[in-house]
């Protein structure tokens, strides 16, 4: 007989497991819950992703469908569309990445004149390159998709060399820059030379050109969030990330429609009617709205170079310590400009061109002296707004102009021609940004001092009937 109680147990003997959770019942109906648990939480994750995927592909639908609609389907037009805003995504993940290396990582310190230097000398190639393209483009405009792809696939190579080229600290950084921001300008002139031969009957071509530029400016917004987490984990990433975007523009540049390259019925804008004169170049009133958007163009180049250096410098009092947010404060006030140009473009349509060219001069005279004396955030935002503003108006104003006064057969000319100057006229500005003293009062006023002279060089030139053209809307 034993002598332990029912609740003991011989010493060296373990006690097992308790009865209730050896019971099988108890057992199964645990593990019931578990795997409830666990399949609703799958179901509730996979029913998220369903949703969130539902509303992307409806998302992507509707911009497709806004893209194609008023013929820009049939005619090819939707396709530059799409590619445009993959372009923008991709120089905005470049921009984002080049933000905080050599560009304004050196202008807090010593070493402002040597960044100063770089991007004097990145810029320098724009003047010689930018008076070829136009020209050359009208030579073999016969193979407008291959160019535009051209710079797509030399900024995607070139993003790749930059990544590896911040990650290993290589020299190979600078001329690989150079490259993406050359591709970069002379992606805008051959862009501006084929939305001519894509526009549909049912839309003009300055409403053409509002899509191409709304197209960018979404494709920016969408592509900044995606770079900026990118740059979480370095710069190089976000490079590579823009890598992507620039080979995926590739392959669309090549996959537009086959009437890009077609040039039955062109001609060179400058060239001569007939074998037997000279040509007199473009017409005077496409001469005078381009002369006048140059003045806007050269303000867009100064700011840029000179706010960088400038609020790093000489920052508004009490934003000493919050610099970088201060330049994204007058950056993001330029691109909400150059937004509300294109609504504005798209519901002014009984005003007159040549009108709308002087007043975007005038006002960057005034935006720009306002600032110079009341030297402050809420005038630095204005100054950014305004002249975002002014400079697509003036802008959407040229295009009507080339619309109505060139010949249809040399529209792509005259776009390229006309992008070209403009492009040169940005950079004049830059290299007057570098090359100006960071005392705001003094910059922004010989900044004004000069664009006021310029309004009177162009308006002195101007001939009769160039300023109020009645019938010429935009």
């Amino acid at each position: 007989m034993s002598t332990h109680g029912p609740d003991q147990r011989p010493p060296g003997t373990e006690a097992g497991p308790s009865p209730e959770l050896t019971d099988p019942d108890t057992t199964r109906t645990v593990g019931t819950s578990i795997g409830t648990g666990a399949k609703a939480t799958a179901r509730g994750l996979r029913g998220f992703a369903v949703v969130t995927g539902r509303a992307s592909r409806a998302t992507f639908r509707q911009a497709r469908k806004a893209a194609g609609a008023q013929g820009a389907e049939r005619s090819g037009l939707n396709r530059l569309i799409e590619l445009h805003a993959c372009n923008a995504a991709g120089d905005a993940a470049v921009a984002i990445a080049l933000a905080g290396t050599i560009f304004f990582a050196g202008a807090t310190s010593g070493a402002r004149g040597q960044v100063a230097l770089f991007l004097g000398l990145t810029m320098l190639p724009f003047a010689v390159v930018a008076p070829l393209i136009g020209p050359f483009l009208d030579r073999f405009s016969h193979g407008r998709r291959w160019a535009i792809g051209s710079t797509f696939a030399i900024r995607a190579f070139l993003c790749w060399v930059l990544a590896s080229a911040i990650a290993n600290d290589s020299v190979w950084f600078y001329p690989a820059a150079l490259g993406v921001l050359v591709s970069s300008k002379a992606y805008g002139v051959t862009r501006a030379a084929a939305v001519p031969r894509l526009v549909p009957p049912e839309i003009t071509l300055v409403k053409a050109n509002g899509r191409v530029s709304l197209a960018g400016v979404v494709g920016a917004g969408v592509s900044a969030p995606l770079a900026g987490l990118a740059a979480l984990i370095g710069p190089e990433w976000v490079l590579r990330y823009g890598f992507l975007v620039f080979v995926l523009g590739t392959i669309a540049a090549i996959l537009l429609p086959a009437k890009v390259d077609a040039t039955a019925g062109e001609h060179d804008v400058t060239a001569p009617e007939d074998g037997r004169k000279r040509g007199t170049g473009i017409p005077p009133k496409v001469a005078f709205a381009l002369r006048v958007n140059c003045g806007p163009r050269w303000l867009s180049g100064f700011l840029t170079m000179y706010m960088a250096f400038l609020l790093q410098a000489e920052p508004i009092k009490g934003w000493e310590d919050k610099t970088t947010l201060l330049l994204g404060l007058v950056i993001g006030g330029a691109g909400l400009g150059n937004t509300l140009g294109i609504v504005v473009a798209s519901m002014a349509r009984k005003i007159s061109p040549s009108v709308t060219v002087v007043v975007a001069l005038v006002a960057d005279i005034a935006v720009v002296l306002i600032a110079a004396v009341f030297y402050s955030l809420i005038a630095l935002v204005a100054l950014g707004l305004t002249a975002g503003l002014m400079q697509y108006l003036a802008k959407v104003s040229l295009d009507s102009t080339i619309q109505t006064g060139v010949p249809a057969r040399s529209h792509s000319s005259a776009f390229a021609r006309g992008d070209t100057t403009l492009q040169l006229a940005w950079v004049v500005g830059g290299f007057v940004g570098i090359a100006m003293p960071w005392i705001p009062q003094l910059g922004l006023g010989l900044a004004a001092l000069l664009l006021a002279g310029w309004a009177v060089f162009v308006l002195g030139m101007r001939r009769p009937g160039q300023l109020v053209s009645p019938g010429q809307t935009a």
